[in-house]
């Protein structure tokens, strides 16, 4: 375990003295006597499995909707009914992406459609349009296509201009859908509206952040080298000085696996504010490094939507050829054939430090002009369950983790990828990171501390 001060990114220490004295919280403190520091997010504890269903978060990106007259519009999730709302993408709208909805009055906004597996969890981003005075609102679900609803937890009070966090823990079997409504207050603006599905048959997708958030990342444009991006297929810290993510988190499974083929299709990640860097993927031609996944293009071919996901550049780093081929891949696969041999894993990976070497030779510290910095090192954390439900409560001190850490570089696969195993305590210490911090701290401080010796074929 390590105090999450996020040596490793230029500048955090400073960025954050800032955004504690506007939000009014300590992000720099260390954990001590067992009290962990104040987050911005709040990652709901997986007391049942969390799955977030295909396609969502829902982030309003797509559609147009300019009127507040009612109407329905078409969303990337399904029909939703848009009540004295509309989809806003001016400056003083609140949004991750290009727009969010913004609801006036007493507006709503509802589902048109049931999500099958009912519903564990619901998160919603919030914040106040513009100048417009603080507003309240609450969320209510229906279990007969919108015949009846019921409230969801407590009224929410939204206070900031910056977007916050709502989460919701409900149990809910069957099929579902919600309802936001606004109840009093000036405008309001609503982002990255997710729910996690209650599928107990011990197959399901669960929550990419069920270990914890290693860098306390938010998201937060004030916070552009420790930005969250939670998506359906995995989350990570994106970091803009940097021009790739400081770290990326997901889940395995079988449930993850299927037919899908690789797309090939790296595409630049519309979700990050238009003021960040965004690479495309001409930015590593020519470079000597490859365009290297944290999260495996095979570890999301469920489906040719989630397969995508891997490809967009915030999930890509500058990797050495050989590195990326064969000693990272090997290690790749070791784990996807775990994936099919009743073991599930959550898996986070990243790079650190600068200056890697390609197949151009020499050492490179940066490409494309100094936007897109080439990490000296490429590390991974695998902790690995049989399948089963609420698996925060399975792991014990004998749970197999597996940590590595390799260089970057085209001789890495002088040695097998077993050959780089190290602690987490480790790999915690090189990059500021605090790691599998939502586990119990005896449980935590005992695998932390472990290099793994279990078998690599």
């Amino acid at each position: 375990m390590i105090c999450t001060h996020l040596q490793s990114f230029p500048n955090m220490k400073q960025l954050y003295f800032l955004i504690a004295l506007s939000f009014a919280i300590s992000v720099s403190s260390c954990k001590k006597n067992g009290i962990e520091p104040e987050n911005q997010v709040v990652v709901v504890p997986e007391s049942t499995r969390l799955a977030v269903y295909p396609n969502w978060p829902e982030s309003f990106n797509s559609g147009t909707k300019t009127s507040y007259t009612a109407a329905n519009v078409t969303l990337t999730t399904g029909s939703w009914n848009l009540n004295d709302a509309i989809l806003g993408s001016s400056s003083s709208d609140r949004k991750v992406g290009t727009q969010s909805v913004r609801i006036q009055n007493s507006g709503t906004i509802t589902m048109n459609f049931n999500l099958s597996l009912g519903a564990s969890a619901v998160s919603i981003s919030h914040a106040k349009y513009g100048t417009d005075a603080n507003s309240t609102w609450s969320l209510w679900s229906s279990t007969n296509n919108g015949v009846n609803w019921t409230q969801v937890g407590s009224t929410i009070s939204t206070t900031s201009t910056t977007l916050q966090t709502a989460n919701f823990t409900i149990s809910i079997s069957g099929a579902v859908r919600f309802q936001l409504r606004k109840l009093s207050g000036g405008r309001l603006n609503i982002d990255n509206f997710s729910i996690s599905d209650n599928d107990l048959n011990g197959t399901t997708r669960d929550d990419n952040l069920a270990f914890g958030n290693p860098s306390s990342a938010f998201t937060n444009v004030g916070a552009p080298n420790n930005y969250l991006l939670s998506k359906a297929q995995y989350a990570l810290s994106y970091n803009n000085s940097r021009g790739t993510a400081n770290w990326v988190s997901w889940h395995l499974s079988s449930a993850w696996k299927g037919a899908a083929t690789r797309c090939n299709c790296f595409t630049q990640d519309a979700s990050l504010p238009t003021s960040f860097f965004r690479a495309t993927t001409s930015n590593y031609t020519n470079s000597g490094f490859d365009r290297g996944h944290l999260c495996p293009s095979e570890d999301r071919d469920g489906s040719s939507t989630d397969n995508a996901a891997t490809f967009l550049m915030t999930n890509i780093i500058p990797q050495a050829p050989i590195n990326n081929q064969q000693t990272w891949q090997n290690f790749e696969a070791y784990c996807q054939g775990l994936a099919t041999s009743n073991q599930e894993m959550y898996i986070i990976a990243g790079g650190y430090g600068t200056g890697g070497s390609g197949s151009l030779g020499g050492v490179t510290n940066t490409i494309n002009n100094g936007t897109i910095t080439v990490p000296n090192r490429v590390w991974k954390v695998v902790v690995i369950l049989t399948n089963g439900s609420d698996d925060l409560t399975r792991v014990s001190t004998t749970t197999r983790v597996i940590a590595i850490d390799t260089p970057n570089n085209q001789t890495a696969n002088s040695l097998p990828w077993g050959n780089y195993r190290t602690t987490v305590d480790a790999i915690e210490a090189a990059t500021g990171l605090d790691l599998l911090s939502n586990l119990p701290d005896g449980i935590e401080a005992g695998l932390e501390s472990q290099v793994d010796s279990g078998p690599t074929i």
